[in-house]
């Protein structure tokens, strides 16, 4: 098990800390279409990674193996990359390895600063935006948002940590303190702690600062990038304190609950604004320029304007409660079979893991419909519906799955048609963001 599914269990006891602490300072810092928001585009990305991480992993594999500089200059030596603690019979039960442990925080050190500088340029370089871009589309902050990453953005970042690979760095090494870097930053992600003394606060990243990288408000735009540590921020000249509490989300809101339109929406319009371009100049800065940038005859360049958290106002269209439990426990559902799916990835072939990840993306996207109340969820999810209670039935006749599982996969979709179609005349919204 990785490292960060092993820290699953902590990311849900912490949510629930949040929750808690919410209750009791009567802090409203969760909402429900929100979250379920953030968790959907958390499921996809770890969906997605079962495919791309081969992928990244291999080139990072590749570049150590055949151009790393120990490999042309021998006075360099090789990284030690064996356990830095080692258990001992005697008090205090273990033993320090020194030259590796070094090794560790060398690497750690090293992963951090290839992430500041990955984060950077995501905020810099509109195709990297377009793949970032998800993680700051929620206009709350709070420990879910932590887990709303993006399902695309690794296929760029990886260029970023290319230069470890040229250090000899080890692979495995590499992915542990990468690994140990992303659930580091999972805490930071609340409004429930404020600031953290000043030895603290200098050297660690922490929410405040991390609320200030969140804000959508001019002054703390594309500010503080850290992952671990702040003190890069400050010697890159990118660090800004936390005055007064950011307004959260993105210049131009994302306005939809869908995870697929909140993972694309940005690739969509540097297409469409490439296309328009009359001068292939042009076309090369919009995909490659700075977020926001665009020719005379598209418009005016997108500024980031003045906002006030007394009249900012977030997405959030009602839903009825019996349709609003509809999609909590279709959710519910999709979650489950991506925890099965992900359980099972080392064991499948690739290609048997396709149909099942499909299916449980447009739930997710049927899902984030239903919470806006558009038009489009009411015959995806019908469809979506009727195609897994006929697999169920399928399975019930010819005895491929436990009897009990396919029968109660084929009362839920019955049960879900008929909550949905009492419900089908809720789901009238056209103005909102497109399935795709």
């Amino acid at each position: 098990m990785g490292i960060i599914q092993a820290s699953i269990p902590l990311f849900f006891l912490l949510i629930g800390l949040e929750l808690l602490w919410s209750w009791r300072t009567g802090a409203r810092v969760l909402r429900l279409n929100d979250s379920l928001s953030d968790l959907s585009c958390g499921i996809l990305s770890q969906l997605a990674g079962i495919f791309t991480k081969l992928f990244t992993i291999g080139i990072f594999i590749w570049v150590a193996d055949h151009w790393a500089i120990q490999r042309f200059v021998a006075a360099v030596p090789s990284w030690p990359e064996r356990a830095p603690f080692v258990a001992a019979a005697a008090f205090p039960w273990f033993t320090v390895d020194a030259a590796a442990l070094a090794s560790w925080s060398v690497v750690f050190v090293l992963v951090d600063l290839c992430y500041y500088f990955s984060h950077r340029y995501a905020h810099e370089i509109n195709i990297l935006w377009a793949g970032h871009v998800v993680h700051h589309s929620s206009e709350e902050y709070n420990l879910p948002v932590a887990l709303r990453q993006s399902a695309l953005h690794g296929l760029m970042s990886w260029v970023f940590y290319v230069p470890l690979a040229l250090l000899g760095v080890p692979w495995r090494m590499f992915v542990a303190c990468n690994a140990i870097n992303l659930v580091y930053q999972f805490w930071i992600h609340t409004r429930a702690v404020g600031t953290m003394g000043r030895v603290t606060e200098w050297v660690m990243n922490t929410p405040s600062h991390h609320r200030v990288h969140h804000g959508v408000n001019p002054k703390y735009q594309d500010k503080n990038y850290a992952g671990v540590f702040i003190v890069f921020d400050r010697m890159f000249g990118t660090f800004v304190q936390e005055e007064d509490e950011p307004v959260y989300g993105i210049t131009k809101p994302l306005k939809s609950w869908n995870p697929l339109w909140a993972n694309v929406h940005v690739f969509v319009q540097i297409a469409k604004d490439a296309w328009r371009a009359e001068r292939w100049r042009d076309k090369l800065r919009i995909v490659f320029g700075r977020p926001g940038w665009r020719p005379a005859e598209l418009g005016e360049i997108e500024r980031p304007r003045e906002v006030d958290a007394k009249t900012f106002e977030k997405f959030d269209p009602p839903v009825p409660a019996p349709l609003a439990f509809y999609g909590f426990m279709q959710f519910t559902a999709a979650l489950v079979a991506a925890f099965v799916l992900l359980q099972r990835a080392g064991e499948l072939p690739l290609g048997l893991m396709v149909a099942p990840a499909f299916f449980v993306a447009l739930a997710l996207a049927g899902v984030g419909g239903v919470f806006e109340r558009a038009k489009w969820a009411r015959p995806l999810e019908t469809a979506r519906l009727f195609t897994t209670a006929a697999a169920c039935a399928g399975l019930i006749l010819t005895g491929l799955a436990p009897g009990l599982v396919a029968w109660a996969g084929l009362a839920f979709c019955t049960m879900s048609l008929a909550v949905l179609w009492a419900y089908r005349h809720e789901l009238t919204q056209t103005e909102l963001a497109p399935l795709m």
